[in-house]
């Protein structure tokens, strides 16, 4: 499939998360087979565009490309002033955040709480879409199937926002009251894509490579989006492009391999965020890595003590040369479901 001028390598995209999709958790899944990526959301505030905080998240030094950023905002001239912003240090795809569920965001009638009006939201398209298109950059949507079970209008403004210029629409399949609780629905993304012309993309409870199959059959979605999934497991991309091609489970990756994975993604990660955020930021990804492993929990809780990246890096490396002593390969994991409710209220998703 197609983003404007982007042709786009398979239909297994990386969800934007904030505080997980940095520019080395991208690049991390990039590598391991996914075909598109979007970043942590943006604020349009100019006013906090120079915080190290969001410099970080428009970093986006030796990413491969196509380089997807999303904006978050409530003012029509903000969010387009944001675009442009962020056109300027690299975005070749901005992406509008209509989805996130997170109070902080909603309170301030961002992320989905402009689902629940409807003009504000078109106007918000059109003024980034007026900022985009001259300089050809591609403008895509991310929301939910809308604000309760009483207002699904995610059809509706699919409808106005391709009107509008949107070139893809990716699909949460719960409304912003779910949050991320109870089963997503595919009923409303295949709705969705029904009715548009664009690309749609199914977003919600995907978590292994059957489910990926099974939710585009269901909704008839150009690609699914993956996101808590890919949280200490960024290797399913890879298994979702073999078992898309073969029908047949890819193995479970070498120890060994997910032990240089995770080191090399830490060393990304230091560089980013220096010393002393470092080591504390990158806790949740050793975290999720380890949760399923024999002895996880036990080494999550030792790491978490740990406040330099060296050491951190070297307990890390320890502990899977220990677990290679007992095995070749990963075990087979089922899927973690739902995240807790710390890592739900973390993970405000866009």
């Amino acid at each position: 499939m197609n983003i404007g001028p982007f042709t786009l390598e398979n239909p297994f995209f990386v969800a934007p998360m904030a505080g997980v999709t940095d520019r080395p958790f991208r690049q991390l899944c990039k590598s391991l087979g996914a075909g598109y990526a979007v970043s942590e959301m943006v604020t349009s505030r100019r006013d906090l565009w120079r915080t190290l905080k969001t410099s970080r998240r428009a970093d986006h030094e030796g990413e491969s490309g196509p380089i997807a950023v999303q904006i978050a905002g409530t003012e029509p001239l903000m969010m387009s002033e944001a675009a442009a912003y962020n056109i300027d240090r690299g975005a070749q795809i901005i992406d509008i955040n209509m989805g996130c569920p997170a109070k902080k965001v909603c309170n301030k009638w961002a992320g989905s709480a402009l689902m629940r009006d409807e003009a504000l939201a078109l106007a918000i398209v059109e003024a980034v879409v007026t900022a985009c298109a001259p300089r050809g950059v591609p403008v895509t949507l991310k929301m939910r199937t809308g604000w309760c079970s009483s207002q699904k209008n995610a059809v509706v403004l699919a409808r106005a926002v391709e009107r509008a210029g949107v070139q893809m629409i990716t699909v949460h399949g719960r409304t912003r009251e779910q949050g991320y609780r109870g089963q997503a629905e595919y009923d409303t993304i295949a709705a969705v894509k029904a009715a548009v012309g664009v690309p749609v993309v199914a977003n919600g409870d995907i978590d292994t490579p059957g489910k990926a199959r099974q939710v585009l059959a269901l909704t008839g979605a150009d690609a699914v989006m993956i996101g808590r999934a890919a949280q200490g497991r960024p290797w399913i991309f890879r298994e979702m492009a073999h078992f898309m091609a073969t029908g047949t489970p890819l193995a479970s990756p070498l120890v060994a391999e997910v032990k240089q994975l995770l080191l090399d993604h830490l060393q990304d990660h230091y560089t980013l965020y220096g010393e002393f955020l470092g080591a504390r930021t990158a806790r949740k990804h050793i975290g999720w890595y380890v949760r399923s492993l024999p002895g996880g929990e036990e080494f999550r809780a030792r790491m978490n003590l740990i406040e330099d990246c060296g050491r951190q890096a070297g307990a890390v490396a320890g502990f899977f040369d220990a677990l290679n002593d007992r095995m070749d390969r990963l075990p087979d994991v089922v899927p973690a479901g739902r995240a807790g409710e710390e890592e739900q209220q973390m993970e405000t998703a866009g």
